[in-house]
């Protein structure tokens, strides 16, 4: 991503890189005067057609891998004010998923500005949105407090608190992690909705029908589809993990790299094809199919066929994605509570639980260490960090 100049960091140029620093709301009043003025002054329609773009573009790529073009040739102004009128847009979808591929594709603009970005402009922006960062040397410094709060969504074992090095209650990162940090939080911020005047909301659902309807028909859902290679898979008898993995990704909310590997070779082990497994990425707010089909087959077809193995229980609690001992979110009481299988001594797999629950003739643990070497990425990937 080629970067423009700096921004003046007290001005409109800042929150037209960042719109979403607190303070945010009175430019855009200066701007736009009222929130009327943004949907229907004459003059703003270009701020109004980059507001649509970006979020078409989340949708179709929630990783903004690709840049807006039309930003980059916009005024400061049009790109601030196509920002704000995005979010208004994206509250009057009413479903949440569009909103959270959106928050993932407007972080990683940001991120992609900030690990290439002045570490002035990096401390500022981090500052605004109220987490202390300093510098020591060549790297970033963050209160530990800062520290866990944006690291513990990101749940990769090398964010994780034992590989960082910790002094004077201050985290030491270089400056590629100090802005991956900063963009979980800005991911975390914008995926709430903004909340719409109910004649707001009617009104741009008769103006921009077309548009929100386009989102909606292009956004991926879960989709349920009962195929699978050895007669009926018995869901009800998957471990806890497994059960608040598939949750997370049908509530449209972001599953780490290793539960994304563990979740595709798991499915896989215990009978789902392709197409299912396909279909449980569906709700990701990064869910690309093109990349979802490629890592799933890589995870599928490893040793001719047989697939990877899914971690063991072990590996899983190092990942913090183990949720043996109840997970209070979850909306079916049976998962809020202790689970004694999981506390058998004998019990180190999440397949042997599953043959445990569904009966003897299901898939038990295969023999040996279990083999993560293609732990995924995004969506899923071949990422072989564990």
């Amino acid at each position: 991503m080629a970067l423009r100049g700096a921004p003046d960091l007290s001005g409109t140029g800042l929150y037209a890189e960042y719109p979403f620093l607190p303070g945010a709301e009175a430019l855009a009043e200066e701007l736009a005067a009222s929130l009327r003025v943004l949907l229907e002054d004459p003059s703003l329609e270009r701020a109004r057609e980059l507001g649509r773009a970006r979020v078409l573009a989340s949708v179709e790529d929630p990783r903004a891998s690709v840049a807006l073009e039309e930003l980059a040739h916009a005024s400061a102004g049009e790109r601030f004010l196509s920002f704000q009128y995005a979010r208004v847009l994206l509250g009057a979808t009413g479903t949440p998923a569009p909103q959270r591929r959106w928050a993932v594709a407007e972080s990683k603009r940001a991120w992609g500005r900030l690990k290439e970005a002045p570490v002035e402009e990096l401390l500022t922006v981090a500052r605004r949105l109220g987490h202390d960062f300093g510098t020591e040397g060549d790297e970033v410094t963050i209160p530990l407090v800062d520290y866990l709060r944006l690291a513990t969504p990101i749940r990769e074992g090398d964010f994780r608190l034992g590989h960082q090095r910790l002094a004077q209650g201050h985290v030491r990162v270089d400056r590629a992690r100090g802005a991956r940090l900063l963009e979980e939080g800005i991911r975390r911020q914008l995926s709430v909705p903004l909340p719409l005047d109910p004649e707001v909301r009617q009104r741009l659902a008769e103006t921009e029908s077309e548009l929100l309807e386009e989102v909606r028909r292009r956004t991926p859902a879960p989709v349920a589809r009962p195929r699978f290679r050895g007669g009926a898979l018995a869901a009800a008898a998957f471990p806890p993990c497994i059960r608040k993995m598939r949750r997370t990704l049908e509530e449209g909310e972001n599953l780490s790299h290793a539960g994304r590997f563990a979740l595709a070779a798991f499915l896989h082990r215990v009978g789902a094809d392709p197409e299912t497994i396909v279909d449980a990425f569906r709700g990701a707010p990064d869910f690309d199919e093109g990349i979802t089909r490629y890592q799933v087959e890589h995870i599928t077809r490893h040793d001719e066929g047989q697939g990877y193995t899914p971690p063991e229980c072990a590996t899983l609690r190092s990942h913090g994605l183990c949720v043996r001992e109840g997970d209070p979110t979850a909306p079916d009481p049976t998962d809020r509570v202790r689970d004694e299988i999981c506390f058998r001594p004998s019990l180190t797999h999440p397949l042997e639980y599953y043959r445990i629950r569904s009966g003897p003739s299901r898939p038990a643990a295969p023999g040996g260490a279990p083999d993560t070497s293609g732990a995924p990425g995004r969506t899923p990937s071949t990422d072989r960090r564990r």
